[in-house]
């Protein structure tokens, strides 16, 4: 249990890594890299069930799709283009698991070797749901005035391969992101 301890406070550094794209838009203080991985495991659970994927498979998918980054940080893909990123995830992550029991480790291994090689349903409709929660993220901002983000939903709309996540990226464009509180105020129960 003492290594799962770690292996918990560790994962709490998400919560302060942030989002280090939304720095190249102007954004001072972007969402964590825990409350990224949060809304794409609930985007993913929905999309799972469009697309009829396993949703358990995908929210666990998006959930520790990013765990590398608690001890690398959040790196924006200018950065990308300087270093070789995707084996200083594996040699992180690698190390994040060695300690976890075997079937622990091995269960996340799995899940991110199958999201990684982007072949499988479940995989796919993981990967849609991290760039919607990006493409929702955008929204967010550009609703606050950062035009620049448009730029993330642009490339996003190339990236989607699911019906449900094309469908769901148009839906959002069209759509405030303060629409759903608009007449809760005043609401009688």
């Amino acid at each position: 249990m003492e290594k799962a301890v770690d292996f918990f406070f560790e994962l709490g550094q998400l919560k302060r890594v942030k989002r280090s794209g939304w720095w190249l838009v102007g954004i001072k203080d972007p969402e964590s890299v825990a409350e990224h991985s949060f809304r794409a495991a609930a985007i993913g659970y929905f999309l799972a069930k469009k697309e009829g994927a396993d949703a358990d498979k995908v929210m666990r998918m998006c959930l520790f799709n990013d765990l590398h980054e608690a001890r690398l940080n959040d790196l924006h893909k200018v950065g990308h283009r300087y270093i070789d990123f995707p084996a200083a995830e594996k040699k992180a992550f690698s190390e994040q698991v060695e300690s976890l029991p075997a079937e622990l480790a091995e269960g996340i291994r799995g899940i991110l070797d199958e999201l990684h090689a982007d072949n499988t349903k479940d995989g796919i409709v993981a990967r849609d749901a991290d760039y919607l929660e990006c493409a929702f993220q955008a929204k967010e901002y550009i609703d606050m005035g950062y035009n620049d983000a448009h730029d993330w939903i642009n490339n996003i709309r190339k990236n989607l391969r699911t019906a449900s996540a094309k469908k769901m990226l148009v839906d959002l464009e069209k759509t405030s992101s303060n629409n759903w509180w608009h007449g809760l105020k005043n609401a009688k129960r």
